[in-house]
């Protein structure tokens, strides 16, 4: 099991404003409350944090969102504007990408606080813990993923996930 510490993270404000220290606040709770539901669930990696919350700590600058999908699927069905995309497999077959760690260690450090996204939830559920055991200290999977769970008719994007939600997206 992981260790549940609250993950830190650099003050968005310069100078003090209560407004910045209620928002820091905020995404403080954030991190704290994705923590305690790994330590609830018994999680091999640091979190678990839904879309919305996932776009506020990227947008402040609090964490890194990395999409961890196929090529495929990250050009043709979107992505989030700026997100880099570290595959966690590849290709028709899903093939596990053996240089994983070692391209995420290219977009972030062993010590920032990772966002990993895939379709569902489940593949980036999958990296984070093969990320923690490369040493990654705060490595969280954002729940429901791009386009959330499968429904029986086997649609994507009606049920949950981040375009769902209404969050920012691009497609190539």
């Amino acid at each position: 099991m992981l260790a549940t510490a609250q993950p830190d993270f650099a003050p968005i404000a310069t100078e003090y404003d209560s407004d910045a220290a209620a928002h820091d606040a905020d995404l403080h709770g954030i991190l704290a409350a994705a923590t305690a539901r790994a330590a609830r669930e018994n999680l091999p990696y640091a979190g678990t944090i839904p879309p919305h919350e996932a776009w506020t700590l990227a947008e402040a600058g609090v964490a890194i969102l990395i999409d961890v999908r196929t090529t495929e699927e990250y050009k043709y069905v979107g992505h989030v504007p700026g997100t880099p995309l570290v595959q966690w497999q590849s290709g028709a077959a899903l093939t596990k990408n053996p240089r994983f760690a070692r391209e995420l260690a290219g977009k972030a450090a062993k010590n920032d606080v990772i966002l990993l996204i895939c379709r569902s939830g489940k593949r980036s559920a999958a990296a984070a813990e093969a990320a923690t055991r490369a040493g990654f200290l705060r490595v969280f999977n954002v729940l429901e993923g791009f386009e959330g769970e499968i429904t029986a008719d086997g649609q994507r994007g009606v049920t949950g996930g981040w375009r769902y939600h209404g969050l920012p997206w691009v497609q190539d």
